[in-house]
């Protein structure tokens, strides 16, 4: 009978959630349970806790604590009185940490009895006189053990314990168990403080004390166990000096906390933490009214005004709380008319997002994406934008803030309501966890065991481990959709037709909005919204359901209004193009990409809009690759071959150019080049990238011009196009000019004069072709470089080259020539010419010294005559301390001088000649490593300048918003345009020192 009798229990324990039914047969087993073991009222109570193994460990022990009369009432109680069997039972499945405490106050238990109305929902007053009851009885868990501290601790606890019975038990929701526990916290504190001042009489006598909680405490929101955020303020009372009043004021507040926040026989209640006051841990404990508002007037940052959203005075003098509330509230209310304001706040986010490790940002509830503080926040944002004119909005708990929003019509019902229902959902996860051990903790367990007492918490029980992932990552998914829309959804609902009880957002409140999150003209992008979102066509349908999302990213960029005046433009040059509006369906990756490319600057948008349909490509990363040569040439050679004259060919050549200097710049933008954050490898694919299509369409251009030239009559001579400079060392810039040599050959047999006039007139055509007006963007050619610059005929004949350089090349000349390479035309003349230059420019034995010293004398000249007036020597990119030049110019007198004996250092690109010189042991690594950092960095704001200006320059721009948005492409956030200043001064002072050591041979 045994065996059948066991088998049956531990099936019936089975299928009532036991995961140990071995383990609870034995418990059942206990002496202490003989009376109730059999009956199934608990197991049946058992099996509809969280956790049955743990509740029925957990009364064990409460059982077994008790002596003999007790033991008797609590078991007849918990069988007959079904309020009492659920909250204790279900508290003890839901916290170990609270059924420890029973054990070690096995007394509490009675705490739970209590089931009328007075006791469903208790406020202040009734945590007050439950603790004043409770340290009065509290007995010790070891003797000697009860101080009022420690009375308070157990008082505290028989508190939270029927705080967490009402939770579980559903008999409170979400706001009134967060609401309970702030309760709780405030009288807490009251009985901590008056705890603080019998100890010290003479300081209570002397100083006044306010104290104002802050965080989810102020808020009426508080968690299970959080910090409890303060705020102290001191006043003297009549009489009193108040230094002395300062000073007795701090010393009761340090005691105050000590008596929450120390660890004693009793645990420690929680901490309190001050850190939010002026100045941080920086800064006094406690201050005068007077000296906040100095503080707040003149030093305090827009966060510290979101965390005054939530002040609330709780403790001590409250006169003196309330006029601290008086005194600062106006100020809070005007934190979104700061001039950083919109700055402030994206910085605040990110630097919270970017806290998170690594391998805990999936699991965060609280701070990950998704997550309750996207709820949090984002409600804040939009008290301090509207709450400035609409006092309804001020209130400090989120729910009621984000119910008060919705009534206003400063967020849509629909949104509100979703982000309600994900947020009580997420909050009541992080109770939960919390309360199973008391710690605080907003992280996800991630042990099985541990998931499905939390999923059986929260009601699910069918799959609870299943179903809780799936619950928890539909909210986070829904907060992380509807954080950034709730901010501009509204704003398009104003131009919308609205559902019957929707309340429109006014025209005031859109500028606000606007205005807040950083558009400088919200008059000109209202128009702008809506033109795009009125009307009831299907673009208009679409183009409101992306454009939430699309106002967010351009909010993030240094210019919103140019993104959205972009947006505006494509969408009307494509907004009848079904591939189009399919493109912004998706919401994919082409609208993120789009969004950046818009709001980036001029240089890519002003491509764009040329030829809109180029927005094609920015819906797939490798679509965005820029391509290599070999299939640039192909298609160009195709497309001239086709065309009809040079002028139909020429433009189909630019219209590619067009097409591929959009490719690369938005794969630029977009981090689509592949080079993940290798800053120098970026610039080499850009620098690659924009010389072989630069050679391309030359290539392009060079066979049309042939071709008219010619006229179908055999050809005179051959042609071909020297790359020089940074096209020839395929380092190009957007803004980068072209320099070029023309050189041709005459063919056996024809008439050398003859030859030169189709050579020179081939030469004339090209460049004319590469910039007659169209639509797209020209190519403009320097020559400059040639023998006897301007003055020299612009094509000459190999021979000429040759009698030229031998008998007139200047030093100059052969250093030029360090660069020439390959760009078009005749590949056999090419090499011809290379092979000619090669003697020049590696000279055997290195230059002479008078060669040395003139291009020293040049390089200093150049240094002080050619620098623009007024610019500043320590930020010119070209010209300027260790920049381009600076770094060019010392690579290549050392590749003169060394180049015949190290075939390694023959090249025309900068970065691989330094890293050849140091492979080579002719500088030091760390020299080399340096001017490469410097090199790299002023090519990526030349870069930056022309792709935010849309044209070049060698400075910095001096307008704020121009600076910001160099700075974002070169990895700054907002708000560090001028940490990017500071950080190239310092590294190209450091380039510097070694162009000086290298170049001009200084010793010291």
């Amino acid at each position: 009978m045994r065996d059948g009798r066991r088998s049956s229990t531990f099936t019936r324990l089975l299928r009532h959630g036991f995961t140990d039914p071995s383990g609870a047969e034995a418990l059942l087993d206990v002496p202490e349970l003989s009376s109730v073991r059999t009956d199934p009222v608990l197991l049946d109570a058992l099996g509809v806790t969280a956790d049955p193994d743990l509740a029925l460990r957990s009364l064990v022990r409460l059982v077994q604590s008790q002596d003999d009369a007790d033991r008797h009432t609590l078991l007849d109680t918990l069988i007959t009185a079904k309020p009492l069997r659920d909250r204790l039972l279900g508290v003890l499945g839901a916290s170990e940490a609270l059924g420890e405490h029973l054990s070690r106050q096995p007394h509490d238990w009675h705490a739970l009895v209590t089931y009328d109305s007075s006791d469903l929902h208790p406020g202040v007053g009734d945590f007050e006189a439950a603790l004043r009851k409770g340290m009065t009885h509290a007995r010790p868990a070891a003797p000697g053990t009860i101080t009022p501290q420690n009375a308070l601790r157990v008082a505290y606890r028989r508190c939270l314990l029927a705080i967490a019975a009402r939770d579980v038990c559903g008999t409170s929701d979400l706001a009134e168990t967060a609401g309970e526990l702030a309760d709780l916290a405030t009288a807490t504190l009251r009985a901590a403080l008056a705890i603080a001042m019998r100890e010290a009489p003479a300081d209570a006598a002397t100083g006044r004390l306010a104290v104002v909680a802050m965080g989810k405490t102020g808020g009426h929101e508080l968690n299970y166990v959080s910090d409890v955020d303060v705020i102290f303020v001191a006043a003297a009372p009549e009489g009193v000096d108040e230094g002395a009043a300062v000073q007795a004021a701090t010393r009761l507040a340090a005691r105050m906390m000590r008596v929450c926040s120390e660890t004693t026989a009793e645990g420690r209640i929680w901490e309190v933490d001050a850190n939010l006051r002026p100045e941080g841990k920086n800064g006094p404990l406690v201050r005068t009214l007077a000296s906040h508002v100095a503080y707040y007037r003149r030093w305090a940052k827009t966060w510290e005004f979101q965390a005054l959203l939530k002040a609330r005075p709780v403790a001590g003098d409250d006169e003196l709380g309330h006029a601290y509330l008086d005194a600062l509230a106006p100020m809070v209310w005007q934190a979104a008319d700061r001039e950083n304001f919109v700055t402030d706040v994206q910085e605040m986010r990110r630097r919270v997002v970017d806290n998170i490790p690594a391998a805990q940002v999936e699991r965060e509830l609280k701070l990950g994406p998704g997550g309750l503080r996207d709820v949090e926040f984002a409600v804040q944002l939009l008290q301090l934008v509207h709450g400035r004119t609409d006092p309804a909005l001020r209130s400090r708990t989120t729910l009621t803030a984000l119910t008060q929003l919705a009534e206003g019509g400063y967020v849509g019902r629909a949104d509100a309501a979703a982000l309600d229902a994900a947020y009580r959902f997420l909050r009541s996860m992080e109770h939960r966890i919390q309360l199973y051990k008391l710690r605080r903790t907003h992280l996800v367990p991630e042990d099985e065991a541990d998931l499905r007492r939390l999923g059986r918490s929260l009601g699910l029980r069918a799959e609870p481990v299943a179903e809780l992932n799936r619950e928890w990552r539909r909210h986070a998914k829904e907060v992380r959709r509807l954080h950034e829309k709730i901010f501009y959804r509204p704003l398009l609902d104003a131009f919308a037709q609205l559902e019957p009880g929707e309340t429109r957002l006014s025209p005031n409140a859109a500028r606000q909005r606007l205005e807040a999150l950083g558009y400088l003209d919200p008059a000109a992008a209202l128009r702008h919204l809506e033109a795009l979102a009125s009307g009831v066509s299907r673009k208009a349908a679409i183009q409101r359901t992306l454009l939430p999302v699309l106002l967010g990213w351009f909010a993030d960029s240094a210019d919103p209004d140019a993104g959205l005046l972009n947006f505006r433009k494509v969408s009307d040059a494509l907004g009848r193009t079904p591939w189009y509006l399919r493109l912004l369906r998706d919401e994919g990756a082409a609208a993120v990409n789009l969004a950046r490319v818009l709001s980036a600057g001029r240089f890519a948008p002003d491509l764009l809009m040329r030829a809109p349909e180029a927005v094609a490509l920015l819906g797939d990363a490798e679509g965005l690759r820029p391509h290599g040569y070999a299939a640039l040439a192909q298609e160009v050679h195709a497309a001239v071959s086709r065309a009809g004259n040079a002028e139909t060919a020429v433009t189909v050549v630019r219209g590619v150019r067009r097409r591929e200097l959009f490719r690369t710049a938005a794969a630029d933008l977009t981090g689509a080049l592949g080079t993940g954050d290798d800053a120098g490898a970026a610039v080499d694919v850009v620098g690659a990238a924009l010389s072989d299509l630069t050679r391309a369409t030359i290539g392009g251009a060079l066979q049309a011009a042939v071709e008219t030239v010619g006229a179908g009559e055999p050809p005179l001579t051959r042609i071909a196009v020297i790359g020089m400079g940074r096209f020839g060392g395929r380092e190009m810039g957007y803004g980068s000019d072209v320099d070029v040599l023309f050189v041709h050959e005459p063919l056996e047999g024809a008439d050398e004069t003859a030859a030169a006039r189709a050579a020179l007139k081939v030469a004339d055509e090209t460049r004319r072709l590469l910039q007659i007006p169209t639509s797209d963007p020209p190519l403009l050619i320097d020559a400059d470089l040639r023998p006897e610059g301007k003055s020299g005929p612009l094509a000459r004949s190999l021979a000429s080259y040759a009698a030229y350089y031998r008998r007139w090349s200047l030093v100059w000349e052969s250093q030029a020539l360090l660069r020439a390479a390959p760009a078009a035309g005749d590949a056999g003349l090419t090499e011809r010419f290379l092979a000619l230059a090669d003697p020049l420019r590696y000279p055997r034995g290195g230059p002479s010294e008078e060669a040395v010293v003139e291009i020293r004398r040049l390089k200093a000249r150049m240094e002080t005559e050619r620098l623009p007036r007024g610019a500043d020597p320590t930020t010119h990119t070209k010209l300027g301390r260790g920049g381009l030049s600076d770094v060019e110019w010392t690579v290549q007198l050392l590749q003169m001088r060394h180049g015949a004996e190290h075939g390694t250092l023959r090249t025309p690109h900068t970065r691989t000649a330094l890293a050849a010189l140091r492979d080579a042991g002719l500088a030091d690594a760390e020299d080399t490593a340096v001017l490469d950092d410097a090199w790299v960095l002023a090519t990526r704001v030349r870069n930056a300048v022309m792709l935010v200006r849309g044209r070049s320059g060698d400075t910095f721009p001096s307008d704020g918003r121009e600076l910001a948005a160099v700075g974002r492409y070169l990895g700054y956030g907002p708000g560090h345009a001028g940490d990017l200043v500071d950080d190239y001064r310092r590294i190209t002072r450091r380039a510097r020192g070694v162009v000086e050591r290298l170049f001009y041979e200084y010793e010291d």
